[in-house]
């Protein structure tokens, strides 16, 4: 490696390659993707469908802040269908209020990657990435670029395998979902496919934003027809590069597959997928595995739980330090989620989509 290139984190992929930019009150977030098949048939609705789903559904629960996030194709499309070459999609910024971190740009935000920035990167006036209002590359609006290049990825994975990805809220607080109705996802503010278990939510959901406070929750993201044979022995295992897909979201905190936590309460017996031959096809009894054995997806559906923590921004009154290093409280106002784990969702699905492609186009290559 040459010593002066620069080490970035903006790009994932090997062959599907997406590399995003933009910060939460700069003028515009954009994602550009690399290595995309050419001919796939994807409009910008198809896109823009997607998009719209990260949008916040219920003011009561969700930021205040609007954005139209209206996709702009700037090349890599034609005529709804990808031309082999680099895409490039663009959503502007056009709701930024900077102007709501004005008394607190001298302290640390509690719960926010404001002060590991500042001891990664110092404190100059210069520093354009220390220095950027809203949390800049680590506010969640850079989720929106991942978004974009998810519905590419998507529609790559739906035209090769059928595969299809969704998530739903398993719980909000200490409330969980019990009952499942797909159909109910996309029909309430907190994606929870439990009918039930949705006003108990919304409940805990609002008393915590009266109160000023937040509330963290358990997505679930589930995989059907996924291709099989995806991931490499050892370090690029399947569900290892998922993890860091899904964990390299702002408000992920932890990350299961199948049984997961609740594996190291069972026997060996009770835990492993015992297998038969059914209709002259491999069959799993059951799925505590999660779609992956060995870091390679066995072709059942891959299930994933991730753990949302509570949104850093809150009104409550805090204590801190100031950039010069001296005690103060802060609080944190201006238009922001009480419980992220709706919103995350599609997110999670993207980066999911992603992976999965990449790996898809990996083994192609073979």
């Amino acid at each position: 490696m040459e010593k002066d290139k620069k080490i970035s984190g903006d790009s994932y992929g090997k062959i599907f390659v997406v590399t995003t930019w933009g910060t939460s009150h700069g003028p515009e977030m954009g994602a550009q993707i690399e290595g995309c098949p050419e001919n796939l048939e994807i409009s910008q609705e198809d896109i823009q469908k997607e998009v719209d789903r990260r949008k916040p559904k219920d003011p009561k629960i969700s930021t205040t802040r609007f954005e139209k996030d209206e996709v702009l194709i700037q090349s890599g499309l034609k005529n709804s269908k990808t031309d082999g070459k680099t895409i490039t999609l663009v959503v502007k910024n056009e709701n930024t209020r900077p102007q709501d971190y004005k008394n607190i740009t001298n302290s640390f935000r509690p719960g926010h990657a404001d002060i590991s920035y500042f001891i990664k990167y110092g404190n100059s006036k210069n520093n354009t990435i220390a220095n950027q209002t809203g949390g800049g590359r680590a506010s969640g609006r850079e989720t929106v670029s991942r978004v974009m290049a998810g519905a590419i990825a998507k529609a790559i994975l739906k035209k090769e395998n059928k595969t299809e990805i969704f998530g739903h809220t398993l719980q909000i607080g200490k409330i969980k979902a019990k009952d499942f109705d797909k159909d109910f996802i996309e029909e309430n503010p907190l994606r929870t496919a439990d009918k039930l278990a949705f006003l108990k939510m919304m409940k805990i959901v609002q008393d915590a934003r009266k109160n000023g406070d937040s509330v963290g929750g358990i997505i679930e993201i589930i995989i059907k027809n996924p291709p099989k044979g995806l991931g490499e022995p050892v370090f690029d295992k399947l569900d290892a590069e998922l993890s860091k897909a899904l964990m390299s979201i702002g408000a992920v905190k932890g990350i299961e597959f199948g049984s997961g936590f609740a594996s190291t309460r069972l026997s060996g017996s009770q835990n492993n997928d015992q297998i038969e031959m059914k209709n002259k096809e491999i069959h799993f009894l059951s799925n505590n595995a999660g779609g992956i054995l060995g870091g390679i997806s066995t072709g059942d559906d891959i299930i994933i739980r991730l753990a949302i923590k509570p949104v850093a921004s809150i009104a409550k009154l805090q204590k801190t330090i100031t950039k010069d290093l001296k005690n103060t409280e802060i609080q944190v106002l201006g238009r922001h989620d009480c419980c992220l784990a709706p919103r995350i969702i599609p997110v999670a699905e993207a980066m999911c989509a992603i992976v999965l492609t990449d790996m898809l186009l990996r083994k192609e290559k073979e």
